[in-house]
């Protein structure tokens, strides 16, 4: 099981940046994209893709996932990385 994120205004209803365990520039980068060393990848470069947008204060939103495991390790990545929740 991948993981996705996206970086989204809802005030316009647009996606401003999104990535995933399946890209192909983060695929090749980890061994499997459901774990939660995927996950902490993940965090990583998204993070560096929205603050290199301009962006540093976001909303996380879980989408009604537990916050733990894989969320909690992309979460934490994502925070290391420049990302304010």
């Amino acid at each position: 099981m991948n993981l996705s994120c996206q970086l989204i205004d809802d005030i316009k209803g647009n996606t401003l940046c999104s990535l995933s365990t399946n890209a192909p520039g983060l695929k090749n980068k980890i061994a499997y994209g459901g774990n939660i060393k995927a996950a902490a990848r993940l965090g990583e470069e998204f993070a560096k893709k929205v603050v290199e947008k301009g962006f540093a204060k976001v909303a996380f939103d879980r989408a009604g996932y537990l916050y733990h495991g894989r969320i909690k390790a992309f979460a934490d990545a994502a925070r290391k990385n420049g990302l304010i929740f």
